[in-house]
């Protein structure tokens, strides 16, 4: 009887103990399934990290000072040249550019900064024949024009860091741009009465515009790094004020919008931080 009582005292704490296993895997299981139709909530931190845009990696300290910049110098001559329907070109030139920059870190891998920009072109045509057939010819005696370009910049720049590294990083820059250029132009008008007339025009022009210039950053030592940047955003205005023969004005007003690659606006610099 002794025997008989025992076994049933095992058999019910085992059922005893399998009902509690029973409760708390379903307990987790509920709880599982809560967590999946009620996702945590990332705080904007988390889930910038989550996306890479943060990183542990101190590749730009707080504090840290920028100073960089880039400059350009081309310059051609042609010497009875033809480029496609355009023969008998005898023209030279140069353009030179430079564009300093300074800026600050006020938070651990992300500038803010100004830059600045001067250039200046001439371009000397002494003649030029435009050609369609033998029905239509176009010729351009002379042609001088020198232009002066000054640029204003204020950006932000994030970095994201490629990795742990602290040698290669990618940023997209944040552009304000306000522009102002002068130019002056002296053509050939035609031959009056034997004599050679000219014509002449002087023009300003201002605008701005919002850019969008991602790039990548190389550290080549411990404090020089080169550069490489393209645009492919921009929303821009230009207003152009002309005067031609100190007489006659005129008043051209642009805007543009562009969302491509623009191949013309790759720049190449180095930069110091210190």
């Amino acid at each position: 009887m002794k025997k008989f009582l025992l076994s049933i005292l095992l058999v019910a704490t085992s059922v005893v103990v399998m009902a509690q296993e029973d409760v708390e895997v379903a307990e987790t299981q509920g709880v599982a399934e809560v967590e999946q139709t009620c996702p945590v909530v990332l705080s904007p931190n988390e889930a910038r990290a989550q996306r890479g845009f943060t990183s542990d990696t101190n590749f730009v300290p707080k504090g840290q000072w920028i100073f960089g910049g880039t400059a350009s110098y081309s310059t051609h001559k042609n010497d009875n040249y033809r480029l496609a329907i355009i023969n008998d070109i005898d023209s030279e030139g140069y353009t030179v550019k430079v564009s300093p920059m300074i800026a600050y870190a006020p938070w651990r891998n992300m500038a803010v900064g100004i830059r600045f920009g001067y250039g200046r072109s001439m371009l000397a045509l002494d003649s030029a024949a435009l050609s369609f057939g033998e029905s239509l010819n176009l010729m351009v005696d002379y042609y001088h024009q020198v232009k002066h370009t000054f640029a204003g910049s204020l950006f932000w720049r994030p970095y994201i860091p490629l990795g742990t590294s602290n040698r290669f990083a990618i940023f997209a820059e944040v552009q304000l741009n306000f522009t102002a250029a002068q130019s002056r132009l002296v053509a050939e008008n035609g031959v009056v009465d034997n004599y050679v007339d000219y014509r002449g025009a002087f023009s300003e022009t201002y605008g701005g515009s919002v850019a969008l210039q991602p790039g990548i950053v190389a550290f080549v030592t411990n404090n020089i790094a080169l550069e490489l940047s393209i645009g492919v955003f921009g929303i821009g205005y230009e207003r152009t004020h002309q005067v031609q023969n100190q007489v006659d004005t005129g008043v051209v007003s642009q805007s543009n919008m562009n969302f491509k690659v623009n191949l013309l606006s790759i720049g190449f610099g180095v930069s110091f931080y210190l």
